[in-house]
């Protein structure tokens, strides 16, 4: 055979495969979407997840635009964190999905605004969730609510929860916020910590620690100058 013949033959395969494949792909019943499950929830149940995905059944699996489908995702359900979108071929669609996790309950009358470690707000309960701490905003009349305001503020408050030391996080029941200068932590047993701003909260962490240690029946602590703390009530 001609060696410009057996090119011609070759490229007419080429063309043939690709066309074959194309049609596999987006022509073929064999591989368009009939199933679509959720991975990964906790309070969310995987139909909730699946539902909001809103995956069109019977397309070209090849062919979903899944960042579209994480975004419905997200945006219908507030409490999912992040989504991983992913092909099952031949024929399902995967969602894995992480759920927000509350770090601190934003008191709002009788219910329960749940906050995450990044600050969003992203569920509200009529309970409290079980072991994790209360946050009260108190701060209506700070003079500094318009330099700090309100959404500022709870994420300087999940900062200043995520810097308290392992004991102390654990013993938290409160965190009271009545300016960015003023911060309250309750803690078990009535005692209280006076934290002051959310700044040097290392130092605090350390400054604090020293104190239980030194003091451990005393009710009162004062760490906002966490060069010269002080304790009281013991």
């Amino acid at each position: 055979m001609r060696p410009g013949r057996r090119g011609v033959l070759v490229a007419l395969a080429a063309v043939a495969l690709t066309a074959g494949l194309g049609w596999l792909l987006h022509g073929s019943s064999w591989l368009r979407v009939e199933r679509v499950e959720a991975t990964g929830t906790r309070v969310l149940t995987p139909a909730q997840v699946v539902e909001a995905a809103r995956v069109p059944l019977g397309e070209p699996v090849v062919s979903l635009d899944t960042d579209a489908i994480g975004e419905r995702v997200r945006e219908r359900l507030p409490r999912v964190g992040s989504v991983e979108v992913s092909r099952d071929w031949p024929r399902g669609v995967t969602l894995e999905v992480t759920e927000r996790q509350p770090v601190l309950l934003l008191v709002q009358g009788k219910r329960f605004v749940e906050v995450d470690r990044e600050g969003v707000r992203f569920a509200t309960a009529h309970r409290p969730v079980k072991g994790v701490p209360r946050l009260e905003l108190a701060a209506e009349r700070s003079p500094g609510l318009r330099r700090f305001p309100l959404s500022r503020l709870t994420e300087e408050a999940v900062r200043v929860r995520g810097e308290l030391p392992g004991k102390v996080a654990d013993e938290l029941r409160t965190l009271v916020v009545r300016s960015y200068d003023d911060m309250v932590l309750e803690l078990t047993g009535g005692r209280t910590v006076v934290w002051g701003s959310p700044e040097e909260g290392e130092a605090k962490a350390r400054a604090l620690t020293a104190l239980l240690k030194a003091a451990p029946r005393a009710r009162h602590f004062d760490v906002s100058a966490p060069t010269t703390p002080a304790v009281s009530g013991s």
